[in-house]
């Protein structure tokens, strides 16, 4: 039988067409593997980085954002501050530390959460769910710690000073410039379990002074199970980076509560 040379050149046409085609479907398939594979590696990599944010979050540390007044000028509003939650506990916690710790009880007043849409709002919930972003501080508080289990705490002596185990301290390192301690006069001690704080913005703080009705520091002390964690570092802005709860020199010549020392006698309290 004679070979149509047409014939054949179209079959070789043919089979050089389904070549070509078979090359490029298996390209195709190639791409996409490995564009999910990418998208895959993403994907895992992208989950991991939150669940290790959530961790450090959850057990380590967790940034706040100071939204008041109260910690001036140690803390500006807008600040924003690092937390380590390895110290919930009166052996990590000390004088002069500065804590965060869940509102006792109607301690802040009910403010209006921004609204930025509810696709926004629930993307900003998230990334502070998971620790990307820092608390708005919404429900927390943060102040300074004054007064440990069993101390005494009294305002004021003659010279307007705190004393602590009869021990008068000088907190001009850290109280806001013109701020006095004695708007309202205390004296205390502190309960097992719990921990007295004041602000470093004595005329702007409404801290434990504000809260002890029996004025016996039973209710104006906040529970340790309450305390988040001990304020480290200011983070944020950078000019004014650097590190926290670093004035436990103020309290060195405190004694131990039960061992006060012979200090100057305290101002009478007001009678009228």
């Amino acid at each position: 039988m004679a070979h149509d040379p047409d014939s054949a050149r179209a079959e070789a046409e043919d089979a050089e067409r389904e070549r070509a085609k078979a090359e490029r479907d298996r390209e195709e398939r190639g791409f996409g593997a490995r564009l999910g594979a990418a998208v895959k590696e993403i994907v895992v990599v992208l989950a991991m980085a939150l669940t290790l944010s959530f961790i450090v979050k959850t057990f380590l540390v967790q940034a706040f954002f100071i939204p008041s007044e109260s910690m001036e000028d140690t803390l500006l509003v807008g600040d924003r501050v690092v937390v380590s939650k390895l110290s919930p506990t009166p052996f990590d916690i000390e004088r002069g530390d500065i804590v965060v710790f869940d509102d006792p009880g109607d301690w802040l007043e009910p403010s209006p959460e921004p609204n930025r849409g509810a696709a926004l709002n629930a993307i900003r919930s998230g990334l502070m769910f998971v620790g990307l972003l820092p608390d708005t501080s919404e429900g927390h508080l943060i102040k300074r710690v004054i007064g440990m289990p069993g101390d005494t705490v009294q305002c004021c002596d003659a010279e307007g000073r705190l004393l602590v185990n009869g021990e008068p301290i000088d907190e001009t390192a850290y109280l806001k410039p013109g701020a006095g301690t004695d708007q309202q006069e205390f004296n205390i001690t502190v309960p097992e379990g719990r921990l007295w704080v004041m602000g470093d913005n004595r005329g702007d703080s409404s801290d434990s002074r504000f809260h002890d009705p029996a004025g016996d520091g039973s209710d104006g002390s906040v529970p340790l199970d309450l305390v988040v964690g001990k304020a480290v570092v200011t983070v944020w802005p950078f000019d004014r980076m650097g590190g926290l709860s670093d004035h436990d020199d103020v309290f060195s010549e405190v004694p131990d509560p039960g061992d006060q020392s012979l200090a100057p006698p305290a101002r009478e309290p007001h009678t009228s």
